[in-house]
């Protein structure tokens, strides 16, 4: 079975069934015509642009580009995966090589498909990282790592719609693209102004973070949050931190009157959850879309819809 962004475009016959069912992706989602755009100009369901996407996020943005040139878009990972520590089959590397175009984070993110896409691009895969194109920071303090989690702010990923838009003009020589990430692009750009009134709602001396990993920096730097500290040492949540930092991040919660942990969906919660009992505060445990959009019906099951619900979760939980 195919599957369609909800909100975003229509269920259509996707003409790739074989193709989806051979690669066994864990979640296909096939996109075709959007506002202003008839998908039977785009020929034959075999000559629609075929896309793969690394993670939902993704997947999601560039599904919506794809969907105004007419285009099937797959992401490799599921819904709820964390993609710090997703292993790809050979089916997704085959996926990979078939598709006009691949699409992955990058810096260090999908640490699982290394090796899986240095196999696609010998193989002749096109490959788009977006992540180091973005204006990529390093983690907070003198780390020499940069930062994967680009798509904490919405408006790097505006960019990355339109970038997305420009490398399928590259790779099929259809200009209607270039035009459809920029349209993406400003349907981003809408979205980041109503996350930010959102956010602004918090009064600045409550907008303290406390998270599960190292994931909010470009969020904090965008909507001027402050990150206390973090549960899981590092950007990736495959670490595990020590007794003393959590006891030290205990007594940083107490200090600070932190009134909320924000945790990850895509990740176990007993770990944050034993920090807030640490503390001996009134903490609630949060828990936010990071790594992943949510299911159907979640209110996080497009980009647009996931940030919007990090930012009403996260200023209910720090005003309340």
């Amino acid at each position: 079975m195919s599957w369609t962004w909800s909100g975003i475009v229509d269920r259509v016959p996707t003409g790739r069934g074989a193709r989806a069912a051979a690669g066994g992706i864990a979640l296909a989602l096939v996109v075709a015509g959007c506002a202003g755009v008839d998908p039977s100009a785009t020929g034959s369901p075999g000559d629609l642009v075929t896309v793969v996407a690394s993670t939902t996020i993704l997947g999601s943005v560039a599904g919506q580009v794809a969907a105004c040139g007419g285009g099937e878009v797959t992401t490799l990972m599921p819904v709820g995966a964390d993609p710090h520590d997703y292993s790809p089959s050979s089916a997704d590397v085959a996926a990979m090589v078939e598709s006009d175009l691949v699409i992955v984070n990058g810096l260090g993110l999908e640490e699982g498909l290394t090796s899986a896409l240095a196999t696609a691009r010998e193989d002749g895969a096109t490959v788009l990282e977006v992540g180091p194109a973005l204006d990529p920071q390093p983690f907070g303090g003198s780390s020499d790592s940069l930062d994967p989690h680009v798509w904490m702010d919405v408006s790097r990923m505006a960019r990355a719609a339109t970038l997305i838009g420009d490398e399928l003009v590259e790779v099929t020589g259809d200009a209607a693209f270039g035009d459809c990430g920029r349209r993406t692009a400003e349907a981003l750009s809408e979205t980041d102004e109503e996350v930010r009134a959102v956010l602004e709602g918090v009064p600045a001396d409550s907008r303290t973070l406390v998270t599960d990993h190292d994931a909010f920096g470009y969020f904090s730097r965008a909507y001027d949050y402050t990150v206390a500290g973090v549960v899981i040492p590092g950007g990736s949540t495959l670490a595990q931190p020590s007794s003393s930092e959590l006891a030290a991040l205990a007594e940083t919660v107490r200090t600070a009157g932190v009134k909320a942990i924000f945790a990850n969906t895509a990740n176990p919660t007993a770990l944050i959850e034993a920090l807030a009992r640490e503390s001996g505060q009134q903490v609630a445990v949060v828990e936010l879309y990071v790594g992943s959009l949510g299911p159907a019906g979640s209110g996080a099951d497009t980009y647009q819809g996931m940030m919007l619900t990090n930012a009403k979760l996260i200023a209910d939980a720090l005003v309340g």
